[in-house]
């Protein structure tokens, strides 16, 4: 990638931008596939909130995310191209570190940006800073998995900074930028689905219950407090972030999963 940068600027900083963009486009677009369209009507009793976009709120998320991914290719490069790749910790030989570095520092880096994200979330939240920064991500009150991306570009860069600034402080292969960068879209997409995927009980189990979920995030696009967490709920739950009625809200919206369940199979009988 360094030598691509260097070599043909212009094609590089296309091929990086394809990168982050057909990343987005295929893990929306397979997801949206599934649930708002091939089987929507089969999965309908999973649905958190009962209504659906419209065609503009689609047509918002994908023109702001596609302009985060613009932005997130320029940050990429940046890192590349800039003197900070002599004073930053990315390593470009595996071996220098092992494998089992490499998966220690994919699950560290996965931590870190849960903090980073729970922090600058909420400042983005403070009235000083949401109109010019968050208002645009909370334009979906109903998100779709279009949504994930879907930032102003200042709220845009501050993402994307969590990746140049880990390398500061982790040794990082590129390799385990590219996992992380893939399940980090993954995670934030089945955060922004509209539906909740994960079983009743998942609130109840005593690591399970520490994973974040659709439901959660849902409420805080439909309520815009509270619910700050990317990836697990620690921080909202160790600074009484948590909205109160998350327990109730997770368990509706899964126990109909149950009694759905329960009558196709009475139905199959």
């Amino acid at each position: 990638m360094n030598t691509l940068l260097k070599s043909y600027p212009g094609w590089g900083m296309v091929a990086v931008w394809m990168t982050h963009l057909l990343r987005y486009l295929l893990v929306a677009g397979i997801f949206f596939a599934i649930f708002y369209g091939w089987k929507r009507a089969a999965f309908a009793y999973k649905k958190i909130q009962p209504r659906f976009p419209k065609s503009a709120d689609y047509r918002r998320e994908i023109l702001y995310s596609i302009s985060t991914t613009l932005v997130f290719a320029g940050v990429t490069w940046l890192m590349f191209i800039t003197g900070s790749k002599h004073y930053n910790l990315l390593y470009s030989k595996w071996a220098d570190y092992g494998t089992a570095y490499g998966l220690l520092s994919f699950v560290g880096l996965i931590f870190l940006h849960d903090t980073y994200f729970y922090w600058t979330h909420r400042a983005m939240h403070h009235p000083l800073l949401f109109k010019a920064t968050h208002l645009v991500h909370h334009k979906s009150t109903n998100p779709s998995p279009w949504a994930a991306y879907a930032f102003h570009p200042l709220e845009a860069i501050v993402e994307a900074a969590i990746v140049p600034l880990a390398t500061f402080v982790l040794p990082l292969h590129p390799f385990t930028i590219l996992a992380f960068l893939f399940f980090m879209i993954v995670y934030n997409v089945y955060g922004h689905l509209g539906w909740e995927l994960f079983p009743a009980s998942w609130n109840r189990h005593w690591i399970a219950k520490w994973l974040n979920t659709s439901v959660n995030h849902n409420q805080h696009h439909q309520y815009f407090k509270g619910n700050y967490g990317l990836y697990f709920r620690f921080w909202d739950e160790w600074m009484g972030t948590t909205r109160p009625d998350y327990d109730a809200a997770f368990a509706r919206v899964t126990e109909k999963k149950v009694v759905a369940a329960d009558r196709e199979l009475v139905t199959s009988d």
